[in-house]
């Protein structure tokens, strides 16, 4: 009897940490074995020093290992927002396999830089081998291993005034509201307008739709530009606008 009062009363807390070590298992499994196997699949079957081989190596294996860190699809997505967008110092949370850092370093300008964060050490080493394998110098990109939480406060150095042009937030979905609340609070948005990017990988995830309900409250900051491909942008104003986010 007990124990039924018990869940009962903890049931919401409890379906929360079952939630979470869901998602921390998917995350190594991940880390792994599906890094490691893309990884082995693109080094050996792509040109070195050819961003648009290694990226098309990465699609064939995605044709017939189907992956959520890879897809030409949303890969497309993502080069239409930096081609409007021309960003010059990007951010990157969730390397995974260095498919988005790839296509996003391609088409950075000669005086781009991304900054890309991975908290689990072999995706991170093996991603920065194939973007390394792509043809980038580490003076166009820099791998951080840690998580995203010990990351954003080191940032400034790296980013300089000028800010964030470019947020692609591709990991936990529960880390998007806090992680973006933490960017803000740094000062590391671009005043001028930072474009976010945000990846829902778990459809079912909570961590999106708390992140759009939040912002639904701060339209003065935030306005919701497109949805497609599970890929929702997002962008930062300093100054009051009038767009409310949706969603």
């Amino acid at each position: 009897m007990w124990l039924t009062v018990l869940l009962l009363r903890y049931r919401a807390k409890l379906a929360a940490l079952c939630r979470r070590a869901l998602a921390w298992a998917l995350q190594l499994l991940r880390g792994r074995v599906c890094v490691r196997s893309t990884h082995a699949f693109v080094f050996s079957g792509c040109t070195h020093g050819d961003a648009r081989s290694v990226l098309e190596t990465f699609d064939l294996y995605a044709d017939t290992h189907p992956s959520l860190s890879i897809g030409p699809q949303r890969g497309e997505v993502l080069d239409e927002v930096v081609r409007r967008v021309q960003p010059q110092h990007v951010l990157e949370l969730g390397t995974h396999c260095g498919y988005s850092a790839v296509r996003l370093l391609r088409m950075l300008p000669p005086a781009g830089r991304l900054i890309t964060v991975e908290q689990e050490p072999l995706a991170a080493e093996l991603a920065e081998e194939l973007i390394l394998v792509a043809g980038f110098k580490h003076s166009q990109f820099q791998v951080l291993t840690c998580s995203s939480a010990e990351a954003i406060p080191a940032l400034r150095p790296a980013v300089g005034p000028d800010g964030l042009s470019l947020v692609l937030m591709d990991h936990d979905p529960q880390r998007f509201l806090p992680d973006l609340l933490a960017l803000e609070a740094q000062g590391l948005l671009r005043p001028a307008g930072c474009c976010v990017l945000l990846v829902d990988r778990r459809q079912r995830d909570g961590g999106l739709r708390e992140t759009l309900d939040h912002l639904r409250e701060r339209r003065d900051r935030y306005c919701l530009r497109t949805q497609r491909q599970s890929v929702v942008e997002i962008v930062y104003r300093e100054e009051d606008h009038s767009t409310a986010v949706e969603g």
